[in-house]
């Protein structure tokens, strides 16, 4: 029956060699870097990407700003709703009055199912130009939470990869170990002189 010893490499004992030492430190290191360090490489890069993101959005909201504006262009008659988890858009003449320079009328995106007459939402920036609306609150967590565990997952990647490394230089080292071990051993343990020839069994002639 196979036993195994749990722990061996902690403790002193014959079989312990320094390869052994370094393999046991640097398997708790990675142990502490994946189930700590990770998550909180993740949490601290998720939060610095939500206060970069709301700042944009708040530089946006300041640039640009939202008018009413009703549809007055031809719309498709038939259009899905939803493709790959998606709103389908599409652009049309819209028209609204701004109550200093009076009536303008451009082509601006629409979601879909928004007919002729309709009143929609439109963003502009300072010359006038429709523009995509500045991210909301969903739209900045859902970037920091993709970014986050993005940087998790990388952590995590790196910590096995490097682990994988010291492993198998450790490996290396261990069956040199075994083996300047052995040299010194051998003799000894068949009751022969190093570099001699063979002895026989006691008593031959």
């Amino acid at each position: 029956m196979r036993t195994r010893v749990r722990g061996w490499r902690w403790r002193r004992n014959p079989l312990r060699r320094r390869s052994d030492v370094v393999e046991a430190w640097t398997a708790l290191v990675a142990a502490v870097l994946l189930f700590v360090g990770a998550p909180l490489v993740g949490a601290l890069v998720g939060w610095w990407a939500h206060d970069e993101a709301r700042a944009v959005a708040a530089s946006e909201r300041a640039e640009r700003h939202r008018v009413r504006a009703q549809v007055i262009g031809t719309t498709p008659d038939q259009l899905p709703s939803v493709q790959g988890g998606r709103e389908h858009s599409f652009r049309v003449d819209v028209r609204w009055k701004d109550p200093v320079t009076g009536t303008h009328t451009t082509r601006a995106r629409v979601p879909a199912g928004t007919g002729h007459g309709d009143t929609v939402d439109i963003w502009l920036d300072a010359q006038g130009r429709t523009v995509t609306p500045p991210p909301s609150q969903t739209q900045i967590w859902q970037h920091a939470v993709t970014i986050g565990t993005c940087a998790a997952g990388g952590t995590v990647a790196v910590v096995l990869l490097a682990n994988a490394v010291v492993h198998r230089v450790t490996l290396g080292h261990r069956l040199t170990e075994w083996e300047t071990e052995w040299t010194r051993t051998e003799p000894l343990w068949t009751r022969r002189q190093a570099g001699g020839p063979d002895s026989g069994p006691a008593g031959t002639v």
